[in-house]
């Protein structure tokens, strides 16, 4: 199975990005104002976390694409014979 752990960090932190992002607007001002000096934390760290999930997602398909079996490589089947002489 070749899936990239970084695929389903991704995907989470794009769920949960986007639902602060939109949570944040929505909420009202004077639930800043209480507790965050005025500043709208859920907009701002729903934006970091959208930006950190597509950037994890992004990496995680590139590095997919790029790996090889080792019957592809050179290196893999010399390590592949390696392993089958010590068996022997």
């Amino acid at each position: 199975m070749r899936l990239d752990i970084r695929i389903p960090i991704g995907l989470l932190f794009i769920i949960f990005g986007a639902i602060l992002t939109v949570y944040g607007p929505l909420a009202g001002q004077k639930v800043y104002d209480d507790h965050s000096l005025g500043i709208n934390v859920n907009l701002w760290w729903g934006l970091v976390m959208l930006a950190f999930g597509i950037f994890m997602f992004v990496m995680g398909r590139r590095g997919t694409s790029a790996v090889k079996t080792a019957a592809d490589s050179p290196e893999g089947r010399q390590l592949e014979e390696t392993e089958r002489r010590r068996e022997q």
